[in-house]
């Protein structure tokens, strides 16, 4: 399930968006990564999260072409943040979805909304954490089942750009 839905979302997002999917090694601790012309996932990671990976990164990848302030927050790594960072980051994080969201449907995967919502959802509580403490706790110790479902955003036209050297990983 996961297997197909990843090749037909990363072969939908470079057929559509001109966006490349690259399975190449990452420097550690890193699973995915993004330099606004292409998503990167690591190799070693299991098919529910290369799906989770490519169409996420495919959401940043939208916002960082289409907002000048979304790439600086993207670019940046919190350090010590506030409750407004952290709601400003959420916000940030949430937007992303709905692309993935639409990148998702548009690829003819409609069967797996509940399960991004969930992933999504487990996402952000880690990287929430992560954020206020540094500390890496297990992932699925943030899994919370029947999240609310993330509505479809709409992807606005833009011409992949690359906006920083692949390889410098800053997705944690």
């Amino acid at each position: 399930m996961f297997v197909n839905a990843f090749h037909a979302v990363a072969a939908h997002i470079s057929r559509r968006y001109g966006v490349a999917v690259v399975i190449a090694d990452l420097p550690e601790p890193a699973k995915g990564d993004l330099d606004g012309m292409e998503v990167v996932i690591g190799p070693d990671n299991d098919p529910e999260t290369r799906l989770f990976l490519v169409a996420h990164l495919f959401g940043h990848t939208v916002q960082w072409n289409t907002s000048e302030a979304s790439r600086r927050l993207g670019m940046t790594m919190p350090v010590d943040p506030d409750e407004t960072q952290l709601d400003i980051l959420e916000a940030y994080e949430r937007e992303a979805c709905g692309y993935s969201q639409q990148a998702l449907h548009e690829a003819g995967v409609r069967h797996l909304d509940q399960w991004l919502a969930d992933y999504s959802s487990c996402d952000f509580a880690f990287l929430r954490h992560f954020y206020r403490t540094g500390e890496r706790k297990a992932f699925a110790g943030f899994w919370r089942e029947g999240q609310p479902l993330i509505k479809p955003r709409p992807i606005p036209s833009f011409a992949p750009h690359r906006w920083r050297p692949r390889g410098r990983a800053i997705v944690v």
